[in-house]
């Protein structure tokens, strides 16, 4: 006895097409309920470099404020 194989081609790739518009659709879903343009560093490592730099220069450039505010006063 022997055993036949069928495959659906079609619905096997609309079901790709539709996993992949799913993901698509999840992240920017995701983009939008956060508000940033970042969420992790997958989405754009080189600008997620960059705003890291930023941040601990503001960051320190905070710490120095409040570090001559205390040898003011």
């Amino acid at each position: 006895m022997s055993l036949r194989i069928n495959n659906n081609i079609e619905s096997m790739n609309a079901h790709r097409n539709l996993l992949m518009n799913d993901r698509a659709l999840s992240k920017s879903l995701e983009r939008l309920a956060s508000g940033q343009k970042i969420n992790r560093a997958a989405d754009d490592p080189a600008a997620l470099v960059i705003s890291e730099h930023m941040r601990a220069q503001v960051s320190g450039m905070e710490q120095a404020i409040r570090n001559n505010e205390v040898a003011i006063s």
